[in-house]
C-alpha cells in the first residue's frame, strides 16, 4: 500500500546525537539495532542498564500478533478463517486504531487493501516481479473490492474478529511499525529511561534530548524520481521532544500498464491506483500508531482533503512534499507543524 521513507533516521542518530563525553545526562547513551521486517531498527537510549534484548523482545511480540507475514501470528490465523484464534492486547489496539484512522480518512486508511494492491501487480504474489503488466479489468477490480472494507469488519468483545467475507485479509504493515516504536519506548520508560529515539523502518517515537543535551532532530527527505533513479535531498530539520513520527511516500515503485505508469499507492474506495503530485507526508502525533497510519492515509487522500482531516485532529500536525513541473520539491506544512530549520 505504500512505501516508508526512512526519513534519514540513521542519519540522524549517528550526524546529531553522537555522544559526547561529559554531556548532561549521567547515564551512558546506548544503542541497539538490526533488522526486523525487511528493514532496519535504530533505537538510542539513556540508561545504566543494558536493555537491548528487551527491545528485541518488544518487537518479536509485535511480530507474533499483527505480522501478516509470520504464518505463525495471531492474524494470519485469522486471515486463514481460524476461529480459535483471539486477539490479544496488541492486536487490540492495532485493530482499533484502524477503525478510528479508516473512520476520520472515510476509508483511505484500509489494512484490507492487500488483495487490490495484489491485483495490481504491486503484492508479494507478483513473483516475477515484472515492471510492465496489464491493467485489471473493471470487472475484476469490481470483484475484489467485495473483499475490501476495514469498516464492516469488527472485533468482538470476546477477541474474534468479524471479517467482512470469509476472503478477507487484513494487513497490518501500515500501523503495526508504528505501535512497534510505542511500545519499546513504552517498555524503555517503564524501565527509567527519559531520553531515546526508537526508530523502525523510519516511524520514530522519541522522549527528552539527545546526546549533545539537546532536542532530538529528524531530517525530513524530499525524494525526487529521476529517470532512472531517486534522488534524496534534505529539505528541511524538525526538533522534537515527546512526540511520534512517520513518513510515507509514493516514488519507489512503479509500473507500466496500458493505461500508463501507475504507483503502488492503491486507493480502497475506488480500486484503482492514486494520482498525486505528493511525493511524500510526514506526520507529527503523540504516539507513533497514529502518525504511522495518518500517514498512509494522507497518501491515498486528495492533498486538500487530507489537509482538512489532520486540522480536524488538534494533536496531528503534517507535512505534505510535492513536487512542480519542473521537478522542484515544495513544502507544505499543517497547522501546528513545528518549525523548519533549514
Amino acid at each position: 500500500m505504500k512505501t516508508k521513507l526512512s526519513i534519514l533516521a540513521l542519519a540522524v542518530i549517528t550526524l546529531f546525537s553522537w555522544a559526547f563525553v561529559g554531556c548532561n545526562s549521567p547515564k551512558p547513551y546506548r544503542t541497539c539495532e538490526g533488522i526486523i521486517w525487511s528493514t532496519t531498527y535504530h533505537v538510542t537510549y539513556a540508561s545504566n542498564a543494558l536493555l537491548d534484548d528487551s527491545i528485541r523482545t518488544v518487537m518479536q511480540q509485535v511480530d507474533h500478533s499483527v505480522s501478516a507475514f509470520n504464518p505463525r501470528s495471531i492474524i494470519s490465523a485469522i486471515n486463514r478463517n481460524d476461529t480459535s484464534a483471539v486477539a490479544d492486547t496488541i492486536l487490540r489496539r492495532v485493530f482499533e486504531e484502524s477503525i478510528r484512522i479508516n473512520r476520520f480518512s472515510h476509508g483511505a486508511f484500509d489494512p484490507t487493501v492487500g488483495p487490490l494492491v495484489d491485483l495490481w501487480g504491486f503484492g508479494p504474489s507478483n513473483a516475477t516481479h515484472s515492471d510492465s503488466i496489464q491493467a485489471p479489468s473493471k470487472a475484476a477490480i469490481d470483484s475484489v473490492l467485495m473483499l475490501v472494507g476495514m469498516a464492516d469488519c469488527e472485533l468482538l468483545s470476546d477477541g474474534h474478529v468479524r471479517k467482512k467475507h470469509p476472503g478477507t485479509q487484513f494487513n497490518f504493515s501500515a500501523i503495526a511499525k508504528g505501535y512497534a516504536c510505542d511500545l519499546v519506548a513504552a517498555m524503555l520508560e517503564r524501565n527509567g529511561v527519559e531520553n531515546y529515539m526508537v526508530e523502525i523502518g523510519g516511524e520514530i517515537n522519541v522522549k527528552g534530548e539527545s546526546q549533545m543535551g539537546q532536542q532530538w532532530r529528524v531530517m525530513i527527505d524530499a525524494p525526487i524520481p529521476s529517470t532512472d533513479s531517486i534522488i534524496h535531498t534534505g529539505t528541511a530539520i524538525i526538533r522534537l521532544t515527546d512526540d511520534g513520527v512517520a513518513t510515507s511516500g509514493n516514488y519507489r515503485n512503479f509500473h507500466k500498464t496500458d493505461v500508463g505508469t501507475v504507483g503502488h499507492t492503491i486507493s480502497p474506495v475506488t480500486g484503482h491506483p492514486v494520482t498525486t503530485r505528493v511525493l511524500s507526508v510526514t506526520i507529527l502525533a503523540p504516539d507513533c500508531i497514529t502518525a504511522d497510519a495518518l500517514a498512509t492515509a494522507c497518501m491515498v487522500m486528495p492533498m486538500d482533503s487530507a489537509r482538512a482531516m489532520l486540522n480536524d485532529i488538534p494533536e496531528a500536525a503534517g507535512l505534505f512534499v510535492t513536487t512542480d513541473s519542473d521537478g522542484l520539491w515544495e513544502l507544505h506544512p499543517t497547522r501546528g507543524f513545528p518549525l523548519l530549520v533549514r
